[in-house]
């Protein structure tokens, strides 16, 4: 069973909350459930973490190379655009990274236009809302590039499992 890692930054757990004209209705949670389903579907071991600091989503991104991780799905948000620390977190471990967008990032502000994160992924996925987390999740599995990515893995309910990672749980350990 592969293990993969699914990386929310600054804001992302506001989803269904703030600038709904951007990001849609639909909340966070409803992500975590497409998630974990995706899981299950596939046979996948997925941890979901979301931190709104620049310093848990490094120590995560750090943690993931020892702990058996194959592959890191991450949405820096904000960060995408200045962080070179978790850009080199990122470029640190050798495993399939794509970075997702939920909003289409080339066609809003200019700042958003320059990801620093995206040259030490594999892939940028942008402008496919919640789905571009399947279509990631989808990449790293090796399983085609997502355009079927809701009916690309078999169902057994019986095989994947997914943990949902709060911040609290990842200093406690």
């Amino acid at each position: 069973m592969k293990k993969l890692l699914v990386i929310n930054g600054p804001n992302l757990n506001f989803l269904g909350i703030r600038e709904k004209g951007i990001y849609g209705t639909r909340t966070y949670q409803d992500l975590l459930d497409m998630i974990v389903r995706k899981g299950i579907s596939c046979r996948a071991a997925i941890d979901v973490f979301q931190s709104n600091h620049e310093g848990a989503i490094i120590d995560r991104i750090q943690a993931a190379y020892f702990d058996g991780t194959q592959g890191i799905v991450i949405n820096p948000g904000a960060y995408t655009h200045y962080s070179y620390a978790i850009r080199d977190a990122l470029a640190s471990v050798t495993m399939p990274k794509v970075e997702i967008h939920i909003s289409n990032i080339m066609e809003r502000e200019e700042f958003r236009h320059v990801s620093v994160t995206a040259p030490a992924c594999d892939k940028q996925i942008y402008g496919h809302g919640l789905n571009g987390y399947l279509e990631a999740i989808d990449f790293i599995l090796g399983q085609g590039t997502g355009e079927k990515s809701q009916t690309q893995c078999e169902a057994d309910e019986s095989r994947g499992t997914s943990r949902i990672a709060k911040p609290e749980e990842e200093s406690a350990e």
